[in-house]
């Protein structure tokens, strides 16, 4: 099952299915494309992703997975990978609230996200070793950029899994907090986002997306910071923003 409630801007969408750690079937893949679609439909400054229960997601919900006629590649190329392109590419901050297991697609939820708050004790790594398939979701892709070929094929050799802190202080996400305190600190820098001047954030989302992917370097990407402030110069959160500092106040913007 999965929800979302959008409330000042914030879009909240829940992985509800902690009795088999969120995994996610055909359905729930559909069910979560929808909720982002709500989101970005409702003009949501920022979203939050998170689970119930002990686990963020477990991966595929392979229950009732027959291997001898199972369409693998259909699961992933035609349902997984365009919600997380969907994810990936909405227009405005989104962040992910990751505990226990964040395994397979899981996995890709996380990486499709702007932002990743771990507990400390969550699980990441490759569990695959154990099925006879390989890492999927995006998860090579990440881990070799972050981790070097070696750790990431010593984690799929083996199927060792990361703890949240571990995997923080290699570089995989960006902050560990105690498990207890990981919701409510997600939202709260989710909701400070959303408040914020959106305008903005899309420009650096958009720039911090082609230095990633297209591995422009820092000239190009010092003219393209140049072009989105003369872009962002024209609008009504830049001039709050101005004029909140001028007058030694706190601005409030309105994504425009």
């Amino acid at each position: 099952m999965i929800s979302i409630a959008i409330d000042d801007g914030l879009a909240e969408i829940v992985l509800d299915a902690p009795k088999k750690l969120n995994s996610l079937d055909q359905e729930a893949l559909t069910a979560l494309d929808d909720a982002y679609r709500q989101a970005e439909d409702a003009g949501a400054r920022a979203v939050l992703l998170r689970g119930e229960g002990k686990g963020f997601c477990a991966g595929r919900d392979i229950s009732a997975v027959e291997p001898a006629t199972d369409d693998a590649l259909g699961y992933l190329q035609d349902r997984v990978t365009p919600v997380l392109r969907r994810m990936a590419d909405f227009p405005a901050p989104t962040f992910a609230a990751v505990q226990g297991a964040c395994l397979g697609v899981g996995l890709g939820l996380a990486i499709a996200t702007d932002v990743v708050y771990v507990a400390e004790t969550a699980k990441i790594g490759s569990p695959f070793a154990a099925l006879g398939a390989t890492l999927d979701s995006g998860g090579h892709a990440l881990f070799t950029e972050r981790l070097g070929a070696h750790r990431t094929l010593d984690l799929v050799y083996t199927g060792d899994l990361m703890s949240g802190a571990e995997a923080v202080a290699a570089g995989l996400f960006s902050r560990a907090v105690p498990a207890e305190e990981l919701v409510g600190f997600s939202r709260d820098k989710a909701r400070r986002a959303a408040s914020g001047a959106t305008l903005a954030f899309r420009e650096s989302k958009t720039l911090v997306s082609r230095i990633r992917d297209e591995r422009i370097g820092l000239w190009e990407s010092l003219d393209e910071e140049n072009r989105a402030q003369g872009r962002l110069c024209g609008s009504a959160d830049y001039a709050e923003g101005f004029a909140a500092f001028q007058q030694k106040r706190k601005p409030t913007f309105r994504g425009e």
